[in-house]
């Protein structure tokens, strides 16, 4: 049986077709670049526990507690031929330093990274390279572009980004696009040592019109040694829509599965998620997020209790777009766990609340 095409070797081959179309792009003034940047400064309060310095280890974004910090900032530059495009974007805060923790240190601000190359003249084909922005859910990094100021359970726990190839379609009506990816791993940038198999996924995204989106997302592969022969399937489903001019509407859901030696055994994990915002006034708006996030094998979240991390939340968001450029966002946030996870006064709690501000300037 031949051996599996490494990432890096498909790298140098979709380089090898992009940098001669980039040598004469120069010529044509459709060229074009676009400079952005993001800073996200926090503070965040856990009401519960007081003397922790560092949210859970589940949690990834806005981690510190009762300290002002950057959750995310970044500069990036985007350019776009028309039949080529790029992108660069190099990162720090608590996003890189959390979610980048196990990558080389090279790598460790590098927010996105890749090339594509556009592969019909008739069609929306697209074939990408590099790091980019993960195809599984409907919350990034970005805080400003989700509906909440913190990140849901599902998305904390689920990739941020990935690494590989990523080919493209979005049809003539513009109303489905879909995505064939071949990656380094569960949101890996180099791929780690005794993996040596590539993972894949699949996105389908549905938009009948300005109103709904649909999307299907999955992935298949595994985070674990090649030796353990424990594959991952991962299925990322959501739907949002605008069921008012004041009022919208998101519905998530995602199911995980790892299968064990030979698949005679498997654990698996879920995750609900229900989330409506609605617009008071045009520069208000407050956001109601519920959410479930059952792991009972503990297979994503360590805890080591009897029954795994089973743990219920709920938040309310309120954001003030203070202009073009800036907006500042409040969110008190509860959880409630089937076990004492949570600490109060040095000993264990079933709840947790804490209330996070922030400045979010996007330029």
């Amino acid at each position: 049986m031949p051996k599996p095409l490494k990432i890096s070797t498909l790298l140098i081959v979709v380089l090898g077709i992009v940098m001669p179309k980039i040598g004469f792009s120069q010529t044509d003034s459709s060229a074009k670049f676009v400079f952005s940047a993001y800073a996200e400064p926090y503070f965040s309060f856990d009401l519960t526990d007081r003397s922790q310095k560092l949210k859970e280890d589940y949690i990834y974004n806005h981690k510190r507690n009762k300290m002002p910090n950057l959750n995310l900032i970044f500069v990036k530059g985007a350019y776009n031929f028309g039949h080529i495009r790029a992108n660069l974007a190099i990162t720090a805060g608590d996003y890189a330093k959390y979610n980048l923790a196990n990558e080389p240190r090279l790598y460790r601000h590098v927010m996105e990274g890749n090339l594509g190359v556009k592969l019909s003249k008739s069609k929306n084909i697209w074939l990408d390279a590099g790091v980019m922005p993960s195809h599984i859910g409907f919350e990034s990094a970005i805080g400003a572009d989700c509906w909440t100021l913190t990140r849901s359970l599902l998305a904390e726990n689920s990739p941020y980004f990935e690494t590989g190839l990523k080919l493209s379609s979005v049809s003539k009506n513009e109303k489905w696009t879909t995505a064939f990816l071949l990656l380094n791993g569960w949101q890996k940038i180099k791929r780690p040592d005794g993996i040596k198999k590539p993972s894949y996924g699949v996105q389908i995204n549905f938009k009948p019109n300005d109103r709904i989106l649909v999307n299907y997302s999955n992935f298949l592969g595994s985070d674990k040694a090649d030796s353990l022969g424990i594959p991952r399937l991962f299925h990322n489903l959501y739907a949002q829509m605008q069921l008012t001019n004041k009022l919208d509407l998101l519905v998530g859901f995602d199911y995980g599965t790892d299968f064990g030696t030979n698949n005679k055994k498997f654990s698996s994990w879920y995750s609900p998620v229900l989330i409506s915002r609605l617009h008071i006034k045009t520069n208000h708006t407050v956001a109601l997020r519920l959410e479930h996030y059952a792991d009972p094998h503990e297979t994503i979240v360590i805890t080591e209790t009897q029954s795994g991390f089973q743990t219920t939340g709920v938040s309310l968001n309120y954001d003030f777009r203070l202009s073009k450029y800036i907006l500042w966002r409040i969110e008190p946030k509860l959880f409630y766990a089937q076990n004492p996870i949570f600490t109060k006064s040095n000993k264990p709690n079933y709840s947790n609340l804490s209330v996070t501000t922030a400045l979010a300037f996007k330029f």
